[in-house]
């Protein structure tokens, strides 16, 4: 089986679950219009965003496929690019964090791993960049995790985020904010080879790992 985890772009959105890819909810303020979105495909609006934040800053998401098939995706980025990380309760974003938007896991992939090491991926990425600290707004409504896994609501569920390593710096009842401090990454080393190397199957190139 072979599994690997690529960069989002542009080209490979299509990978998203088809509600996603169509949804502005992050890159929209609350009741401001999608004026990139042109009638009748209503995904351009997520395009140009991925486009824009890639040029201006750099990678932003990545994407898990087992055999060639999209079954898991995470996307991030700081949140002067997610106008709509002001409207939470929680908010602020720490001035040294970047957001995690959304992670999702097709359901019938988890329990294999694959959703911390999107984490770990994402975290090696952001500290290469000197990046101190990720950022998200948990859902900690008690569905979080069994309608939220692969094509329901635009957030991360915060028992995810809590098993992955993120910690609550700001408590609410719904939308707690956690902070992963990428300094602990320094210790995920072991842990980030042995993911990598069961993700990988033989043959297939493993990514360089960067010390913190």
């Amino acid at each position: 089986m072979g599994r690997h985890l690529v960069p989002l772009t542009v080209d490979n959105l299509a990978g998203l679950p088809a509600r996603c890819r169509d949804c502005a909810f992050w890159e929209h303020a609350p009741g401001s219009a999608d004026q990139s979105a042109p009638a009748g495909r209503p995904g351009a609006g997520k395009e140009a965003w991925v486009s824009t934040v890639l040029r201006e800053w750099g990678t932003c998401g990545r994407l898990v496929q087992v055999d060639g098939r999209p079954v898991g995706f995470i996307m991030y980025a700081p949140p002067a690019y997610v106008p709509r990380s002001a409207s939470f309760p929680t908010s602020p974003v720490t001035v040294d964090a970047v957001l995690l938007t959304t992670a999702r896991i097709d359901p019938g992939y988890r329990g294999q791993g694959l959703g911390r090491v999107m984490v770990q991926s994402m975290a090696k990425d952001l500290l290469a960049r000197g990046v101190r600290a990720i950022e998200a707004f948990g859902d900690a409504r008690p569905d979080a995790l069994s309608a939220r896994l692969w094509d329901g609501g635009c957030l991360t569920p915060a028992p995810y985020l809590e098993a992955v390593g993120f910690e609550e710096v700001r408590a609410h009842a719904m939308f707690p904010r956690l902070r992963l401090e990428l300094k602990r990454a320094v210790s995920w080393r072991a842990d980030m080879e042995q993911a990598l190397d069961r993700l990988f199957h033989a043959g297939l190139p493993r990514p360089a790992l960067h010390p913190a």
